[in-house]
C-alpha cells in the first residue's frame, strides 16, 4: 500500500499540507542562515586579504611574516580543512583535520585524497602541494539541498493525492449520473405503464384489445433501456444501420410525449427513407439520438418551439442534424457542453451530451459537433458517420 493510500481521506490532506508548510518554512529559514553566513564570510575574507595585502606591501621588517601568520590563524579560525605535503608526498602540515594527532597516516591519506575529491590540490614550486576542503557553509548548500529536495516530494505527493482526489471525485460523480439516467429511461415506460393500470382500475370492462398495443410499446421500451445499459463496457456491435429508421423510430417515441396546449412543442424528421446506412451498434445510435433530441426538448421547456430532424449524406458521411429554435448555449458554455459533468440545465448531471459524444465518436468511429441557429438563435447537433461501403 502506497503512502498515499495508507493516509485517511480527511487527514491526507492536512499532512501533506502542513508537511509542504513546515519543510518550506524551514527551508527559508535554512537559506537565510546559509545567506548570513556568506555575507559574514566574505566580509572576513576581504578584510583578511586586505590585511595579508598590506603585509606583503609593508616595508618594515617582519610585517610579510606577520601577514602570513594571520593567514594561518585566520584560516584555522574559519575551520577550512587544510593540508600540506612535500614533494616526496609526505605530510608536512595539517589544519582542521576531523581527527586527533593519533591517527595512523592511512586515515591521514584518506583524508586529503577526500580533499582533492573536493578541490584539486595547488602545487606549490620546491614546496610540495596544498590540499584543501570547502567552508563549511559551503558544505551547508548540501543539507539546504536536501531539505529542498524533501520538499519538493512532499509537493509532488500533495498534487498526486489531488489527482487521485479528482479522478475519484469525477468517478462518483459519473456514478451518480449513471444512476439518475437509468432512472430516466425507466421511467417513462414505467410511469405509462403504471397509467395504464389505474385506467382499467377505473374502467374494468375495457376490452384488453385497446390496451395491449399501448402496453406492448411501453414493454419494448423497457427491452431497449435494458439493452442501452447492457451494452455498457462491451465492445460496439458491428452491423448495417438505417440512420433513417432510428430517427423515425425517435421522433416517434417523442412525438406524443411532447407538450401540445401550453408552450407546444412540435417535432419534425425530414429523411430520404431508411437509410443512409452506416455500419455500428443500433441500440447505442438510438440512444445517442434520443439524447440529442431530449436535450433539444429541454431547451424548449417552457417557451415551447420547434425541433427539426434531417437525415441526409453530406461528402461521403452519414448525417443526422438536430435542430432547434431555443434560447441557444451561451459562449462560456459552448466549448465544454461534451464534458462529463457540464450542463447548462438546473438539476443536470451533464452525462447525456458526454455519452452521446462517447458512442459516436470513439465506438463508431464518427464526430458530434454544436454549432449555433441561424442568426445566433437556437441550437444546431450533428451527428455524422462513415458511410457503409
Amino acid at each position: 500500500m502506497s503512502a498515499l493510500t495508507a493516509l485517511p481521506r480527511r487527514a491526507g490532506p492536512v499532512v501533506l499540507v502542513s508537511a509542504a508548510l513546515l519543510f518550506g518554512a524551514l527551508s527559508v529559514g535554512y537559506a537565510w542562515i546559509v545567506a548570513r553566513h556568506l555575507r559574514n564570510d566574505a566580509r572576513e575574507t576581504s578584510r583578511l586579504l586586505g590585511h595579508v595585502f598590506a603585509g606583503l606591501n609593508d616595508p618594515r621588517e617582519g610585517a610579510a611574516a606577520d601577514a602570513l601568520l594571520a593567514l594561518a590563524d585566520e584560516v584555522r579560525r574559519l575551520g577550512i580543512p587544510l593540508a600540506v605535503t612535500d614533494t616526496a608526498g609526505r605530510i608536512t602540515a595539517l589544519d582542521n583535520q576531523p581527527f586527533d594527532a593519533t591517527a595512523s597516516d592511512a586515515t591521514r591519506l584518506a583524508w586529503i585524497a577526500e580533499l582533492d575529491r573536493i578541490h584539486p590540490p595547488l602545487i606549490q614550486p620546491g614546496v610540495g602541494m596544498i590540499h584543501y576542503g570547502a567552508l563549511p557553509a559551503a558544505r551547508a548548500f548540501t543539507g539546504l539541498a536536501v531539505l529542498q529536495g524533501a520538499m519538493f516530494l512532499c509537493l509532488v505527493l500533495l498534487a498526486v493525492w489531488a489527482m487521485r482526489e479528482r479522478v475519484a471525485a469525477a468517478r462518483d460523480r459519473l456514478w451518480v449520473a449513471m444512476a439518475r439516467e437509468s432512472a430516466h429511461q425507466l421511467g417513462t415506460p414505467l410511469m405509462s405503464i403504471t397509467g395504464w393500470i389505474d385506467y382499467l382500475r377505473e374502467n374494468p370492462g375495457t376490452p384488453a384489445s385497446e390496451l395491449v398495443g399501448h402496453l406492448e410499446a411501453d414493454a419494448e421500451r423497457l427491452q431497449r433501456v435494458a439493452k442501452r445499459f447492457e451494452r455498457i463496457g462491451r465492445p460496439a456491435r458491428r452491423e448495417p444501420v438505417g440512420l433513417g429508421t432510428v430517427a423515425e423510430r425517435v421522433v416517434a417515441y417523442f412525438r406524443p410525449r411532447l407538450p401540445t396546449l401550453a408552450h407546444s412543442v412540435t417535432i419534425t424528421l425530414t429523411s430520404p427513407g431508411a437509410g443512409p446506412t452506416a455500419t455500428g451498434d443500433p441500440v447505442l445510435i438510438e440512444w445517442a439520438l434520443e439524447v440529442i433530441v431530449k436535450n433539444a426538448v429541454d431547451a424548449l421547456s417552457g417557451r415551447g418551439g420547434r425541433i427539426e430532424v434531417e437525415v441526409e449524406v453530406v461528402d461521403a458521411l452519414a448525417r443526422v442534424s438536430v435542430r432547434d429554435d431555443g434560447p441557444g448555449v451561451a459562449p462560456e458554455m459552448q466549448h465544454q457542453l461534451f464534458e462529463p459533468g457540464v450542463s447548462s440545465k438546473t438539476g443536470g448531471w451533464g452525462i447525456g451530451l458526454a455519452l452521446a459524444r462517447r458512442i459516436v465518436e470513439q465506438q463508431h468511429d464518427g464526430r458530434v459537433e454544436f454549432r449555433p441557429g441561424d442568426n445566433g438563435k437556437g441550437s444546431v447537433f450533428v451527428l455524422e458517420f462513415p458511410l457503409t461501403s
